[in-house]
C-alpha cells in the first residue's frame, strides 16, 4: 500500500492481530467444512439407522401375522397391515390412530405379492386434526416405507380367521421409517458445534495473538537496539537470542549489515581524509610558487613558475577527474548499453599511440587473435590505460601486453620490469590512495588511484584483476568473460 492511498480503517495494524485474525479465519474455514461433514454423516448414519429399526420392526410384525397373531397397536414406529378384500386396517399402531384407520386403512392395498422387502415413498393424507408444526405427526407429510407381502398359502384357515380376513387374501405390511430421530439428532449436534467452534474460534485468536506477541519480543529488542545507531555511535550491536530459530538470523544479518555499514562509513572517512590529503598537497605547491613569484616578482623565473602551476593544476585535474570516476563507480548506476570490444585491436591501438618520447622504455603487444568482450569501450581503454600508466612509471626498460583467449575467458597481462611488489602488498596496492615506498614521489607517483579504478572497471565488466607473482616485475592479469566473435569474422 502506497502512503496515497486511504488506509483501511477495519484492517488491523499490529502483526499480533493480523495473525489472530488470518488464523481465527483459517480455523472457522476448516471447523466449518469438519461440520458440514459431521452434519451430513451424522444424518445419513442416522437415517440409516431409522431404516434398520423400522425393517426390524417390519420383520417383527411379519412373523406375528404369519402366526395369526394380530399385532399391539402399541409402537414406537408408525406401522399398517391392509388386506386384499377388506376395507379397514388389519392392524395398526404407531402414531397411524391419528388417521382413524379403523374406518379406512391408509396405506394402499397390495397390488401383487412379492416375498422381499421394498422401500417406497407414500404421501400420507392430513387428517382433520393435522397441525403442521407438529414434527412427530406423520400425517400430511410424505414418508419413505418398507413393506412386506404375505402370501394367501403362508396362513391356514384358523390363522386368517384370526386376522380378520379371508383365506385367499393377501397381506402387506407397510413400516414408516421416521426421520424425525436424525433431524434431531442433527439439530443438537449442529448447536453443539456451533458453540463449540466459537468457543475455539476464540481460544485460537487469543493463543495465537499472545503467541505472536511472545515471539515478538525479540524483534522489538532488536528494533530498540537498531534505532539507538546512529553516525556518531555505529558500533551498536544487537543481542543475538541462543534460541537457534528465525530471530536468531534476523539479528545477525542485522549485525552483519551494521558492520558492513560501520566499515563503509569508516572507509569513506578514510577516503575523504586521504582526498583532502592528496588535494592539499599539489594545492600547497601550487600555492607557494604563487606567492613566492608575487613576493619577489624581479627575481621570479616566470616561465618556470608558470609551467610549475600548469603541472600541478594538471595533477588537480588528473586527481580531480578520478574522484569522480570513484564516485560513479560506487554509486552502482546502471552501466550503458554494451557493445563488443576488440580487446586486442584495444591494446594494439594503445601501444602505438602511447607516449614514451621522453622515456627510454619499450612497449609492446603480443597477441594471436582478437579477442571479444562485451562491454563500454571507453571504460576498457581506461582500464588497459591505467595499468599501463602504472607499469611506465616503475619499469626499467620493458612493458609488455598479451592478449590470449583461454576457453570462455580473455585472459590479458601488462608486465614491466621494474623492481616488483612485495608479496605482502599485493591486494594493498588496489586500495584508494595507496602508494609503495618506490612511488612517493609526486612527480613519478600517480594519484594512488589508477588500481583500483581499473579493479572496479573489472568488476563492473564481470572481470577480475590481480597481481600474479613473476620473478621479475610485476605482472597484473585481467580476466574477462569471452563474447562470441560477430559474423563474418
Amino acid at each position: 500500500m502506497t502512503a496515497t492511498e486511504p488506509r483501511r480503517r477495519w484492517w488491523p495494524r499490529s502483526v499480533r492481530a493480523r495473525t489472530a485474525l488470518a488464523a481465527a479465519s483459517t480455523a472457522a474455514v476448516i471447523l466449518l467444512g469438519i461440520g458440514w461433514w459431521l452434519h451430513h454423516d451424522l444424518y445419513r448414519q442416522s437415517t440409516q439407522i431409522a431404516e434398520d429399526q423400522a425393517k426390524a420392526q417390519l420383520w417383527s410384525l411379519c412373523d406375528q401375522l404369519r402366526q395369526g397373531v394380530v399385532p399391539d397397536s402399541t409402537s414406537t414406529v408408525p406401522y399398517e397391515v391392509v388386506a386384499t378384500g377388506r376395507r379397514t386396517a388389519v392392524a395398526y399402531g404407531g402414531g397411524m390412530d391419528d388417521f382413524d384407520p379403523g374406518t379406512h386403512h391408509v396405506m394402499p392395498a397390495p397390488p401383487k405379492a412379492q416375498r422381499v422387502e421394498i422401500i417406497t415413498t407414500v404421501r400420507l393424507p392430513a387428517n382433520p386434526d393435522y397441525d403442521p408444526s407438529d414434527k412427530l405427526s406423520v400425517a400430511g407429510g410424505t414418508h419413505q416405507v418398507v413393506t412386506a407381502d404375505i402370501w394367501a398359502d403362508e396362513l391356514s384357515s384358523a390363522q386368517a380367521a384370526a386376522l380378520g380376513v379371508t383365506a385367499d387374501a393377501e397381506l402387506r405390511v407397510y413400516v414408516v421409517v421416521l426421520p424425525n430421530t436424525a433431524e434431531a439428532i442433527a439439530r443438537t449436534t449442529d448447536q453443539l458445534l456451533l458453540r463449540a467452534g466459537l468457543v475455539s474460534l476464540v481460544l485460537i485468536a487469543a493463543a495465537t495473538y499472545f503467541a505472536v506477541r511472545v515471539a515478538l519480543r525479540p524483534v522489538e529488542a532488536i528494533r530498540v537496539l537498531t534505532a539507538s545507531v546512529t553516525a556518531h555511535d555505529p558500533r551498536e550491536r544487537v543481542t543475538v537470542p541462543a534460541t537457534g530459530h528465525e530471530i536468531t538470523a534476523l539479528a545477525t544479518t542485522i549485525n552483519t549489515t551494521l558492520q558492513r555499514l560501520d566499515d563503509a562509513a569508516a572507509r569513506q572517512r578514510r577516503f575523504v581524509a586521504d582526498a583532502a590529503h592528496e588535494l592539499r598537497s599539489p594545492l600547497t605547491t601550487l600555492l607557494a610558487s604563487l606567492e613566492v613569484a608575487l613576493a619577489y616578482p624581479d627575481r621570479t623565473d616566470w616561465p618556470a613558475a608558470a609551467t610549475t602551476a600548469a603541472r600541478q593544476t594538471r595533477r588537480l585535474q588528473a586527481l580531480a577527474e578520478d574522484l569522480l570516476l570513484l564516485a560513479r563507480l560506487d554509486t552502482r548506476t546502471p552501466a550503458a548499453d554494451a557493445e563488443l570490444v576488440d580487446l586486442t585491436a584495444l591494446a594494439t591501438r594503445l601501444t602505438e599511440q602511447y607516449p614514451l618520447a621522453d622515456r627510454p622504455l619499450t612497449l609492446t603487444c603480443d597477441s594471436t587473435a582478437p579477442a571479444h568482450a562485451h562491454g563500454n569501450p571507453d571504460a576498457y581503454e581506461r582500464l588497459l590505460r591505467n595499468l599501463v600508466d602504472n607499469a611506465a612509471r616503475h619499469a626499467a626498460h620493458r612493458i609488455q601486453i598479451t592478449v590470449r583467449n583461454q576457453d570462455a575467458w580473455i585472459v590479458l597481462t601488462v608486465h614491466d620490469d621494474g623492481p616488483g611488489v612485495p608479496a605482502e602488498d599485493a591486494e594493498r596496492i588496489f586500495e584508494r590512495f595507496v602508494r609503495l615506498d618506490d612511488a612517493r614521489s609526486r612527480d613519478q607517483g600517480g594519484t594512488g588511484l589508477g588500481l583500483a579504478i581499473a579493479r572496479d572497471l573489472a568488476h563492473r565488466h564481470r572481470g577480475t584483476l590481480t597481481l600474479v607473482p613473476r620473478t621479475l616485475g610485476a605482472c597484473f592479469q585481467l580476466r574477462l568473460p569471452r563474447a562470441p566473435a560477430p559474423a563474418g569474422t
